[in-house]
């Protein structure tokens, strides 16, 4: 059976924080009367505001079952969303108290793969400078950090805004190009070749990142150039983690990385670069938030670390 979901208007109008606790509550306990006793309300009073919510959705958010309360498919999706409010109502809180008490705040950013080096060393300068100020880091592709921006999830992402079908969206400031470098284990019959020509590795396993992202086009384009058809059977990922992990599982895989990411890999002994020429992706990568907003005290001060001692100076629109 279909049923009219609420437009954007109604639900802005009239859900309310305690219907949104009590599914949260209730979704915890399985109970009317505990949910009722965690948000002070009697089991009469949350019976109404559970029909007041289910009312205004038009559908009902639980089952009944031995076990107690159960959220359905729509009650599940609800909660998630609901949790999702009141962590950003603590975010707000946590981060107005430290503005009030002079602390630094709060600092939610995204980054690619290439970035984390660079994006490291600018949070470890930045976080000696203000101890006080909370980071959270969060690494994905490009497409999915600009969602990211567009939610309000992250102040600002490190990656490429165009990818997205709508680039003039964002405001972006230029950092860095991004070479890349061809990997293996440090145990691959190659490793420690004085010379590799990419024909040598025709036939081999690929690490490779999601369909259509960037570093995938750059590496089928040169495999193309080479006449090496591209991977039939990659494994793909975004994860630095998981790439370096995979490398030493099987060594005799083969990856492609940013280059400042395979040289951190080599310095620790994850990985062995292979004298293998790869051009820098076409679009350099930069700090993008959204177009028309200004940066949070705590992006402002990112910005600031990143571009520090950079050719001059101040961040340049790219």
């Amino acid at each position: 059976m279909s049923h009219t979901v609420p437009s954007l208007h109604i639900l802005a109008s009239r859900l309310r924080l305690k219907q949104l606790r009590l599914l949260i509550e209730l979704d915890r306990h399985g109970s009317l009367h505990k949910a009722a006793d965690e948000i002070a309300i009697s089991q009469p009073g949350a019976t109404r505001v559970l029909r007041e919510i289910e009312t205004l959705l038009g559908m009902p958010l639980f089952e009944r079952q031995p076990k107690g309360l159960v959220a359905n498919d729509l009650g599940r999706c609800v909660i998630r969303y609901a949790r999702l409010i009141y962590s950003d109502l603590e975010h707000l809180r946590e981060e107005m108290t430290a503005i009030a008490q002079g602390h630094g705040g709060h600092l939610a950013v995204g980054t690619i793969m290439g970035a984390v080096p660079l994006l490291t060393r600018a949070l470890a300068s930045l976080r000696r400078k203000h101890p006080t100020l909370s980071v959270a880091v969060v690494e994905d592709t490009s497409a999915r950090l600009l969602d990211l921006v567009d939610e309000g999830r992250v102040d600002v992402a490190i990656c490429r805004s165009g990818v997205s079908r709508r680039p003039d969206a964002y405001a972006c400031l230029r950092l860095d190009e991004e070479p890349l470098s061809v990997v293996v284990a440090r145990a691959h019959p190659l490793a420690g070749a004085p010379a590799v020509a990419l024909e040598a590795l025709a036939g081999s396993s690929w690490i490779a990142y999601p369909v259509d992202m960037p570093m995938r086009v750059a590496l089928e384009r040169e495999l193309a150039s080479a006449g090496i058809k591209a991977p039939r059977f990659p494994l793909e990922t975004a994860s630095t983690f998981t790439t370096f992990a995979m490398l030493q599982e099987d060594p005799t895989l083969v990856a492609v990385m940013p280059r400042e990411v395979a040289l951190f890999g080599e310095r620790f002994g994850l990985v062995a670069r292979l004298p293998v020429t790869l051009p820098s992706l076409e679009e350099p990568f930069g700090v993008v938030s959204r177009a028309g907003s200004a940066p949070s005290p705590g992006a402002r001060l990112l910005i600031d670390e990143l571009f520090a001692g950079r050719p001059g100076g101040a961040p340049r629109p790219a």
